[in-house]
């Protein structure tokens, strides 16, 4: 399923997480266009909540501009999708014209 590693996020980018889904973003879409897992992102609420939100320990933390390739990275997959069933759609009514 996965690949065994691990992602690692400085405390401010678990609390701006955070900060997507109290503004009324829900957890699945924040998760979605962070690039983090919905269950990842659930735990860091739950924590915020607690009092309990804490940065990982070790030098390897998410710097903002990996932040910021993940969440392009993320952006660009569904745009691709989208881009694929438009045309796809596009070549199914296009043949029903004929």
């Amino acid at each position: 399923m996965g690949n065994g590693k691990r992602g690692r996020y400085t405390l401010e980018f678990k609390q701006e997480a955070v900060r997507l889904v109290e503004s009324g973003q829900g957890i699945a879409a924040a998760a979605r266009s962070l690039g983090v897992v919905e269950q990842t992102l659930s735990n860091w609420v739950r924590a915020k909540r607690e009092g309990k939100l804490k940065e990982v320990g070790g030098k390897a933390g998410v710097t903002a501009e990996q932040m910021e390739i993940s969440r392009l990275r993320a952006e660009l997959a569904r745009v691709t999708m989208e881009r694929d069933i438009l045309g796809k759609a596009t070549a199914y009514f296009a043949k029903g014209q004929k």
